[in-house]
């Protein structure tokens, strides 16, 4: 965690939140099979907004909704609007949060009038969800007092309060901390200061406003893993409460904010630039599906030859050795992800002997994976199959795409 001063109560963020999730339901969003996943990780789409649409106009109300006002529980200078002063499309796929320095509805907040005007959107009363891979790629806004956040609530706030409703907070992020995000689990006995969860900061010096990155948690009955890029940074269970209750058991809703100012980050100052965007590209959601090692041949894992984060480095056989290089993420386009990028038929080959590699992810059918029978992976571009060259578990042994055989070098097992 940051050495930032004590964190506040980050489930309370928005006073009217009680008030609007009062009585709230479970789930009511009906899951839709991808095709495209593999079957051995069950991984179905269960939520999907790309942010499709013209540019300024308005997010999709009949998946998200607008949680306006202001927040004192925080010290949040914000006041949350609707409407696309704050928050639209940006015509190119992308929803566009925006913080400004203005007050153009002569809001109040609870030091006066208000300086600043922000969004925020949650899924309470369209979609909630236990269990799965909840997913966004987004580019963070910079400067002092910004406070972007993509966070979940559990359904029955209404009824038992926070923090005994839960929060897995996915994505936190403080302008003093460019480089950095957060992944936190707030409940009873470990809420606001005392969640329990972990940082990742960004190798090389890079920051987080420079560059789109994918945040994500993987969700179990029994442990929440947090991930940027497909690494793996934290994983949460029950043996971490201290004996408190572990409250990650029921639906949950999603939440994606952009706050200014507060306790965490602090206020603006005269180096803060405005406005500034928090920019969504998607927010995916898939039950069944996972991120961890796949297995395969001589019970070696999938690997990142040296970890390399190149296009073209290679995928083969190693001993598992539980590091990023090996930490694949099911995801619900029917690719396979490994440090930020996907799993990739080189130069888009169909013939046998196709090499496998890692490249950027791009959404053709060289990245697409499928179930076959009896445990193999189909690339369904070609209709072969992932094949461990030469039936060797040898480290270092390439994979390829291959005739499918139903040989004991092409059976996989995915993450769960």
């Amino acid at each position: 965690m940051s050495t930032a001063p004590p964190r506040p109560r980050r489930g309370v963020r928005l006073i009217l939140a009680s008030m609007l999730l009062a009585g709230l339901s479970g789930a009511v969003t009906a899951a839709t099979a991808h095709a495209a996943v593999p079957a051995a990780a069950a991984a179905t789409a269960t939520f999907t907004d790309d942010f499709n649409g013209p540019a300024g106009s308005s997010i999709d109300l009949s998946k998200w909704h607008p949680e306006t006002g202001d927040n004192v529980n925080n010290h949040e200078r914000q006041y949350y609007t609707s409407g696309t002063h704050n928050a639209a499309l940006d015509g190119q796929g992308n929803l566009v949060i925006t913080a400004r320095r203005d007050n153009p509805g002569n809001y109040n907040c609870w030091y006066g009038t208000c300086q600043y005007t922000s969004a925020r959107f949650s899924t309470a009363g369209t979609f909630t969800q236990a269990y799965g891979h909840f997913e966004a790629r987004m580019k963070l806004p910079k400067g002092q007092g910004m406070w972007p956040a993509f966070w979940m609530l559990g359904n029955d706030i209404g009824s038992v309060g926070w923090p005994t409703s839960g929060e897995i907070d996915t994505m936190e992020n403080v302008g003093f901390e460019p480089g950095t995000v957060h992944g936190t689990l707030h409940g009873p006995g470990y809420s606001g200061s005392g969640g329990i969860g972990a940082g990742y900061t960004l190798p090389g010096g890079q920051n987080f406003y420079d560059a789109f990155h994918t945040f994500a948690v993987d969700w179990a009955p029994n442990s929440v893993k947090f991930s940027v890029d497909g690494n793996v940074y934290g994983t949460k269970t029950p043996a971490d409460t201290n004996g408190n209750r572990w409250v990650f058991d029921h639906p949950f809703y999603l939440i994606m904010n952009l706050a200014v100012g507060g306790y965490w980050p602090g206020d603006p100052d005269g180096s803060t630039v405005f406005p500034q965007n928090l920019v969504i590209d998607y927010v995916h959601v898939t039950t069944g599906g996972g991120t961890g090692q796949i297995t395969g041949y001589g019970g070696k894992c999938v690997d990142v030859a040296a970890a390399s984060t190149a296009n073209g480095a290679a995928v083969q056989l190693y001993d598992c050795n539980g590091t990023a290089a090996q930490s694949w993420s099911v995801a619900s386009d029917g690719s396979l992800r490994a440090l930020g990028k996907c799993m990739d038929v080189a130069s888009g080959g169909t013939a046998n002997g196709s090499l496998v590699q890692l490249y950027d992810c791009n959404g053709s059918g060289a990245q697409k994976w499928q179930a076959g029978s009896g445990g193999s992976l189909v690339n369904p571009q070609s209709g072969r199959c992932l094949d461990a060259t030469g039936v060797s578990s040898a480290n270092g042994t390439r994979l390829q795409i291959w005739d499918c055989s139903g040989g004991a070098n092409q059976k996989w097992n995915l993450p769960s």
